[in-house]
């Protein structure tokens, strides 16, 4: 059997969860975008190599998850996604970090987030649609082991909160 860590109880992850929410508006942006960019590419190597996220070239999409205060935009130059300030994104999506977990996780149809207004797309509403679509067509089974257990580690969490 592989090793499994100890995983913390929800509620300390609950109480973690409310630490980041008053820290992270303190972390750099240059930090963020150091872990992020680096990561985003490696997930998104093969959309990126095969072209699907052409249509971000030279366009911002902003993402903010209003429960952890976090705004950023991201953008594709040379088959590389950018993370930068969101300052004036073409588009915004919006939501809740649980419904952001649950589309990452396939745990909700997208749609049904939109629809349900859990997840909202303002400003240039085709360009978040195109990354909607691009979210709704990714594998998320061929992603790194890592990662979806990350995810799924969140969703229990949130769902245990």
């Amino acid at each position: 059997m592989p090793f499994l860590p100890q995983l913390p109880h929800p509620a300390r992850v609950i109480s973690l969860t409310g630490l980041f929410q008053r820290c992270q508006s303190h972390i750099p942006f240059r930090l963020k975008q150091a872990l992020l960019q680096p990561l985003l590419n490696r997930l998104f190597r093969e959309q990126l190599q095969d072209g699907e996220f052409d249509f971000l070239e030279g366009r911002l999409l902003g993402l903010e998850v209003k429960d952890l205060g976090i705004t950023l935009a991201f953008g594709c130059h040379d088959e590389q996604i950018r993370v930068v300030p969101a300052d004036r994104p073409d588009a915004w999506i919006r939501g809740n970090k649980g419904d952001f977990i649950q589309l990452a996780n396939q745990a909700e149809d997208p749609d049904t987030l939109f629809f349900q207004r859990r997840l909202s797309i303002e400003g240039d509403t085709e360009l978040g649609l195109a990354v909607k679509n691009l979210l709704d067509s990714v594998d998320w089974c061929e992603m790194p082991a890592l990662f979806q257990r990350s995810l799924k580690l969140m969703q229990q969490f949130q769902s245990g909160s």
